[in-house]
């Protein structure tokens, strides 16, 4: 390991030392007691808390100049509760929606211009899916894709589309921004949205956004495959009551029951 590397390995160990130090100590500390504790220059301590609080991990009392663990900490950990907590409880629905359907099954999130795959339910049939968690595909020629970032507020969107790099994957691609835009304006309007051979020849998917207890879209389900033209109105109706099922152990309380099916 090179001496660079070395320094750098212990920048992180001392930074992690200080926020591990600090999580003890809910009042907060100073830097000179933090630097008495640790075995480290105050400059040292002042360097790492100061760069720290800059990204939020920690915060400083501006009137005692103490630091204490900051918000960032909260938020992070508080994303991959959530994320566990939806898996384990979108499992039972996704087998289901996989048996009836005959069709992959997934659960994704947004990642500003990518969605990413955090469950799969594989099914037997004779088209083969090689999508796998973890995967990420473009927000604009996926059915996961349009529904997510549809769902989002009006500025992040825009900001979203704007860095977007549309190109084609197969003929079908939209690579109008124009066109994309009023595709999310269409899926926003009925609750759901399908990639008709957009990313992939001969793979269709239909996705609807999955909501928790504040209403806001936290993921979206979606079937994938070979799905006939025959079945796509059925589908559809499937995949938004299992997102609306799912939306509901979230917490999700719809404001009205009776919302009009949009085909």
């Amino acid at each position: 390991m090179s001496e660079h590397n070395v320094q750098s390995v212990q920048t992180l160990d001392r930074a992690f030392d200080i926020i591990e130090l600090l999580s003890t100590h809910s009042k907060g500390m100073g830097v000179t007691e933090i630097g008495k504790e640790l075995g480290l220059h105050k400059s040292t301590v002042h360097r790492l808390a100061s760069a720290l609080a800059q990204r939020g991990y920690l915060e400083k009392d501006k009137n005692t100049g103490l630091y204490k663990i900051g918000l960032k900490f909260i938020e992070v950990s508080s994303l991959h509760i959530h994320q566990i907590e939806l898996k384990t409880e979108a499992m039972p629905f996704m087998r289901y929606l996989a048996e009836l359907t005959g069709q992959v099954t997934h659960l994704a999130i947004l990642d500003e211009t990518e969605i990413v795959y955090i469950e799969k339910i594989d099914v037997v049939q004779s088209l083969r899916m090689y999508s796998q968690i973890g995967e990420r595909i473009p927000v604009y020629c996926s059915a996961l894709g349009k529904v997510l970032l549809a769902n989002q507020g009006l500025a992040y969107r825009t900001q979203i589309i704007e860095r977007i790099n549309f190109i084609p994957y197969t003929e079908n691609t939209i690579i109008d921004k124009e066109q994309f835009v009023a595709e999310l304006d269409k899926t926003k309007q009925r609750g759901w949205s399908i990639d008709n051979e957009e990313h992939e020849k001969g793979i269709r998917c239909i996705a609807s956004p999955i909501k928790d207890f504040t209403g806001k879209t936290i993921a979206a389900l979606s079937i994938t495959g070979n799905i006939a033209q025959e079945n796509e109105r059925r589908f559809v109706k499937m995949v938004i009551e299992t997102a609306s099922n799912i939306s509901r152990q979230m917490g999700y309380l719809p404001i009205s029951n009776s919302a009009k099916f949009v085909y």
